[in-house]
């Protein structure tokens, strides 16, 4: 959805919610219903259409039925279809899953909150790296069957926070689990969370009418998202309510101060710290959970700075959580910085699971960067040899020397070292993707607004480079409360992921133009291989051709299309396509497979293009 549209759209919600509260709930509830009509109205149809066969035939000739049995099969086979293609397994959130016997002191305390704020009953707790908390429902059936709940608490947040301050974020947390909402609210907290892991799910997925349902869920979840937007943003206030009202407005008001202010330090100073430490080894060091620790327990200079910039952050439409200055305002809590806790939440509540918890996370953060680390490290190594070749150089550098100069500097050295460098290297190379994108990146960080127009130009270069310069577009745009600039990055982003997303379900159709297809250009023995596949997958005759998708970035891996007659009597076509797309591995990149009945036209385009069978 175009960011304006969706702003204006969610401000006229918020307006509709004041004077007529009971029609915008209303509306939410029928928009929420809206996703569940589609799915079990997709589901029955198949189930109707079967029944309706069966007994139509059988009110003209009971052998008719017998005769056209294979007809009464084909919509009980696309309601297996649509249940194969929504069967979809949400996993509990990540993390060290908490047992009965680990940490009984926060156990009792979280058990405490639960009753007073009237939560339910939790399926486990869950401690992750993140400077995050979160209320988690698992749906069960899509919400149908309810929910499982978890608590989501990470561990530096716990590093950061005392007690109190812990208390007040837990029971912030139960309250988006219903105690805090009402029933209607808690409801909707749960179907708006579900709805989007249903469109990320589905993205993952593989069955053949997946493509269907994710263009409806990408009109869907956006728009069901806007809609209760107002609602959710309720939410938050009457989580924070409820909070306060357990542990006191003055520790919440404070977990908030210091959770915004060390999730900065965190951005601002030791993640940038830790990179430049690529440098000096080719393993990532250990001691990553008691360093972050440290971090949440120090103060820093620019804390009084990023708070008062954080107060003055003017709320939007990004978050459905108030500005940090709205909810201290509603809590009644001055804005202040307060004392590092003496004893940490995690220190009280953890005990002698803390060392083990640390040891545990840093040993899964090593193994996750530990490749890339190495792969960093070896560059920097490289860089630094051909950096010092160019500096020691006794004849004038060319211009790609002088560009390849700025980029080395800024991998090896000191971004500010590397700026004069960049400013050389663009005179001689304006149209330099990398320069435009990265002393853009530069001027910006540095305060010099005129590095979004290199940024911009990045992106007129090179639509790859979208992402990457966005993201410093938005955080600028954001930093300097410029809502064109906001608007104007989001719509260039959306129009970057809209390609992506259209991409992606080119590569789940069948059909395509004539112009968009091609021999299928593969090497002998890789076509050995698909025809090996194929003869186990009992396929009688198969035609390959390669499609050439408009919207594909140029690294995009390429894509197939497979047309096959399959062996024998078929009584579900469907299964047996599906069975022979899960036994080809061959192809490299993605592939669709499908047979002639119901794609006669395409089947036809596939044989002219093809130029005779791959198989049989």
């Amino acid at each position: 959805m175009a960011v304006a549209r969706y702003d204006r759209m969610v401000a006229r919600l918020e307006q509709e919610a004041r004077l007529a509260p009971g029609r915008y709930r209303t509306k939410v509830a029928l928009l929420a219903l809206l996703g569940f009509a589609v799915l079990g109205g997709a589901f029955l149809l198949a189930l109707g259409l079967s029944a309706g066969l069966v007994i139509a035939l059988l009110a003209i000739s009971p052998l008719l039925l017998l005769k056209l049995v294979k007809i009464v099969w084909i919509p009980i086979g696309f309601g297996w279809m649509i249940l194969r293609a929504l069967w979809i397994r949400f996993e509990p959130p990540e993390g060290h899953v908490l047992r009965p016997d680990e940490a009984p002191a926060l156990h009792a305390e979280v058990e405490r909150l639960r009753q007073a704020t009237d939560a339910p009953r939790l399926d486990g707790i869950v401690i992750d790296g993140d400077i995050n908390a979160a209320a988690a429902s698992v749906p069960r059936a899509f919400g149908l069957l309810g929910y499982r709940h978890y608590l989501v608490l990470g561990l530096p947040l716990m590093q950061a926070l005392d007690r109190d301050q812990l208390a007040g974020v837990i029971a912030h947390e139960f309250g988006h689990f219903g105690g805090g909402h009402g029933r209607f609210s808690g409801w909707i907290h749960h179907v708006r969370s579900s709805w989007t892991r249903v469109l990320m799910a589905l993205a993952g997925e593989k069955a053949l009418l997946t493509g269907v349902f994710m263009r409806f869920f990408r009109w869907y979840a956006p728009y069901f998202d806007a809609y209760s937007f107002v609602l959710a943003r309720g939410n938050e206030y009457q989580a924070d309510a409820i909070a306060a009202k357990t542990v006191g407005a003055p520790a919440l008001g404070q977990a908030l101060i210091r959770t915004g202010l060390c999730a900065e330090r965190l951005h601002r100073d030791y993640w940038p710290a830790l990179q430049r430490r690529v440098a000096d080894s080719e393993r990532p060091p250990e001691g990553l959970q008691s360093d972050i620790a440290r971090v949440m327990r120090s103060t820093h200079d620019a804390d009084a700075g990023r708070l008062a910039k954080s107060l003055a952050r003017r709320p939007d439409y990004e978050d459905t959580h108030p500005s940090l200055a709205q909810r201290l305002e509603a809590l009644g809590v001055a804005a202040d910085l307060q004392a590092e806790p003496r004893t940490s939440a995690a220190e009280s509540l953890l005990g002698p699971l803390l060392p083990t918890l640390e040891a545990q996370f840093d040993r899964q953060w090593r193994d996750a960067v530990a490749e890339g680390w190495r792969a960093q490290h070896q560059r920097l190594c490289e860089g630094r040899q051909r950096l010092a070749a160019l500096e020691a150089s006794a004849a004038p550098l060319s211009e790609d020397e002088r560009v390849e100069r700025a980029l080395l500097l800024d991998l090896v050295g000191d971004p500010a070292e590397a700026l004069p460098a960049f400013r050389d290297a663009i005179a001689v190379a304006p149209d330099d993707v990398r320069l435009n994108l990265r002393l853009g990146e530069l001027l910006l960080a540095g305060g010099d607004p005129a590095g979004a127009d290199l940024l911009w130009r990045a992106i007129a270069l090179d639509r790859e480079a979208t992402p990457a310069a966005c993201e410093a577009l938005h955080a600028h745009y954001r930093e300097t409360d410029d809502r064109d600039g906001i608007a104007r990055t989001e719509a260039e982003i959306g129009g970057y992921f809209g390609r992506l997303a259209r991409a992606a379900d080119a590569r789940s159709e069948v059909d395509a133009p004539l112009a968009a297809l091609a021999p299928h250009g593969l090497d002998e023995a890789t076509v050995a291989r698909l025809r090996a596949e194929l003869a186990k997958a009992k396929v009688g005759v198969a035609w390959l051709v390669r499609r050439r998708i408009e919207e594909d970035p140029p690294e995009a891996p390429p894509h197939f299309l497979l047309l096959v007659n399959l062996r024998g009597l078929v009584v579900d076509e469907t299964a047996a396509l599906e069975r022979v797309r899960d036994a080809v591995d061959a192809l490299p990149g993605s592939f669709v497979v499908f047979g002639s009945s119901g794609h006669r036209i395409m089947a036809g385009r596939v044989r002219k293009v093809a130029r005779g069978p791959v198989f049989g």
